[in-house]
């Protein structure tokens, strides 16, 4: 059932975005060569806490860091190691913030240093003009499948990558993952996918590969996912609330 919250609910949830916002601006400012995944993830942990929050993704069972990493070609759940960024690494920081009963989740994808090579920089451009074009469309009166199809066109339609298919953006509030499902592309008609409406709170997400959509586990931890082929991966995500004025950004 998709839960639409009050005014009051809403104001939680913008206390809670602008707690989340703040901090993974101020870790993306650290990222650079030598630094290690575990060192970022940690001081997005203080910054939380010092913050008034809590780490939302702690909340999750059998998961203990306030964020996930998601270096190179790993996609998404990507849990901390002591692996120490290098030049030319991109990094997808994931991280949510609990407060007052309420969760907020964000995303942003970065290069590690200067060293920009044109196509990973156009890469990560349209992941950021994918999300941007997602949130436009969450707007009354439009459904989920609007968002998706304008995800799915910047994505692959125009530049060619892969938006993942397992994986997807999702309402988000009292759980960190509630209804409804938030595809980055575009399943049936759209008008057959649910309908945006006042009150709603949502995280848009941008999954997507330079290379093909498939994923597979990395490794023994039953966490992080990587691109089948290698390819690099990008995330980008902002959690926001539908309403009469047009989407309002709670992570800003």
């Amino acid at each position: 059932m998709i839960k639409i919250k009050t005014q009051d609910e809403l104001a939680i949830m913008r206390e809670s975005g602008r707690i989340l916002a703040e901090t993974l601006w101020e870790v993306l400012k650290s990222v650079k060569p030598g630094v290690s995944e575990l060192e970022l993830d940690a001081l997005a942990e203080k910054l939380i806490r010092q913050k008034g929050g809590e780490p939302g993704f702690q909340k999750v069972p059998g998961y203990k860091h306030a964020t996930c990493m998601s270096t190179n070609d790993v996609v998404v759940h990507g849990i901390p190691a002591e692996y120490k960024l290098k030049e030319g690494d991109i990094i997808g920081i994931d991280c949510g913030v609990f407060y007052k009963g309420f969760h907020t989740d964000m995303a942003e994808t970065v290069q590690v240093s200067a060293q920009n090579s044109d196509e990973v920089s156009k890469f990560l451009k349209v992941g950021k003009e994918a999300l941007d074009a997602g949130i436009r469309q969450a707007i009354l009166g439009n459904h989920v499948g609007d968002i998706s199809k304008a995800i799915q066109d910047l994505v692959e339609v125009r530049n060619g990558y892969s938006v993942v298919r397992s994986l997807v953006g999702h309402g988000v509030g009292r759980e960190l993952h509630e209804e409804p499902e938030i595809p980055g592309y575009l399943i049936g008609k759209i008008e057959k996918t649910p309908l945006l409406r006042e009150g709603m709170a949502i995280a848009v997400e941008v999954i997507y590969n330079m290379g093909g959509p498939e994923l597979v586990f990395a490794n023994e931890d039953g966490w992080t996912l990587k691109t089948e082929d290698g390819s690099l991966a990008g995330l980008f995500e902002r959690s926001l609330a539908i309403t009469k004025s047009g989407p309002q950004i709670l992570t800003r």
